[in-house]
């Protein structure tokens, strides 16, 4: 009996050393999965093969959908992926031309959320408009209360994507482009959205002279003061990154963090979504986090191919995200991503955690 109860306060006091080890690893030491275009809902199947008719090469690459966004939280996800067109007056997306290409069609914002002035969440511009949050307000607003109802989940990591690239089509209409302006207005929506619920470049910066420097001396919070918090990363062009750092160097003072380069004093987080980059390796290991993908436009689900999501666990990126952490419901097949063993969307990282832990190959 005394040996038994030995062996189970060992079993005891061996967990909590381990748990306690793990809140305090700082969170450039994990490695999640989480969605790409994660509000996108599937394009109406009538429009859709309209489109399909005119080019299916292209038809093919967005034929995908998501679950609510909170429901992909509820599963586990930590990363999700928003895209966002300035509309500065209102009304700009509010009758996606789409919805004259085909009749008859489901009706689309019977609220009039598109007619307020504010950003709006979609894919593409009168093609693929339909959205699990028509506004970004509103988008902030699931995030927010799904926080609230579970204040100890782990940070979440939201890529952001302005969008104001004019299509070669000149049938379709021009965004907005964004400036100075409606950048801070972005800024600004996010932290009356999310207000103490954000780990921003300041935090991370702390005391040192640039931001770059304070990753590189890893001074990224740990996962214990991260929980609850959500970490912005603009997916920018360098015209939005430029205008965005303009007056705010090491982004003293803003919500997002920048794709910048290595070198830079903005340089903290960076998307390199080929997983196969050999840069990726060195960068995790010197501090950075980076944000890869496991599979795009449809291409390795529909051949069945992890090859990139192995290479995305391998290389050490600390953000992996994919269309499919659940199987398609739109063609065939059984790809589908997640770690092989434990949580299936979060682990210690196997590049630069002491601990070390085994690669995946998926399920």
């Amino acid at each position: 009996m005394k040996i038994l109860l030995s062996i189970f306060l060992v079993l005891i006091l061996s967990v909590y050393k381990w748990t306690e080890n793990y809140d305090d690893l700082p969170i450039n030491k994990i490695q999640v999965i989480g969605s790409h275009n994660s509000y996108k809902e599937a394009i109406e199947p009538a429009l859709f093969k309209a489109f399909q008719m005119q080019n299916p090469e292209a038809a093919e690459k967005i034929d995908y959908e998501h679950i609510a966004l909170t429901d992909q939280l509820n599963m586990g996800l930590l990363n999700l992926e928003i895209d966002v067109y300035a509309d500065s007056k209102g009304g700009k997306y509010a009758h996606p031309k789409g919805l004259d290409w085909v009749k008859d069609q489901p009706p689309f914002d019977p609220n009039g959320e598109m007619k307020q002035p504010g950003f709006k969440v979609f894919h593409i511009v009168d093609l693929d408009f339909r959205s699990h949050c028509l506004t970004f307000k509103d988008g902030l607003k699931q995030l927010k209360t799904w926080s609230d109802a579970h204040p100890d989940h782990n940070p979440i990591f939201i890529t952001l994507e302005p969008k104001d690239g004019k299509s070669k089509d000149p049938k379709l209409t021009v965004p907005e482009k964004f400036t100075e302006q409606t950048l801070d207005e972005l800024d600004q929506d996010i932290r009356q959205g999310l207000g103490a619920s954000l780990i921003t470049p300041d935090m991370v910066r702390g005391k040192y002279l640039t931001l770059e420097s304070a990753v590189l001396h890893g001074n990224w919070p740990t996962l214990k003061k991260a929980r609850g918090k959500f970490v912005f990363i603009m997916d920018n062009t360098k015209e939005d990154r430029t205008l965005y750092i303009q007056g705010h160097p090491s982004l003293k003072g803003r919500v997002l963090f920048t794709n910048s380069d290595p070198g830079t004093p903005e340089a903290a987080m960076m998307i390199l979504n080929n997983p196969k980059t050999p840069e990726i390796k060195d960068l995790v290991k010197k501090g950075y986090i980076i944000r890869t993908r496991a599979d795009s436009d449809t291409e390795q689900a529909r051949a069945n191919d992890k090859s990139d999501f192995v290479a995305a666990c391998n290389s050490g990126a600390q953000i992996i995200t994919t269309d499919y952490y659940l199987k398609s419901t739109h063609f065939k097949s059984d790809y589908v991503v997640n770690f092989e063993t434990g949580n299936k969307y979060f682990r210690l990282n196997p590049v630069n955690n002491s601990n070390g832990v085994n690669n995946a190959t998926g399920n």
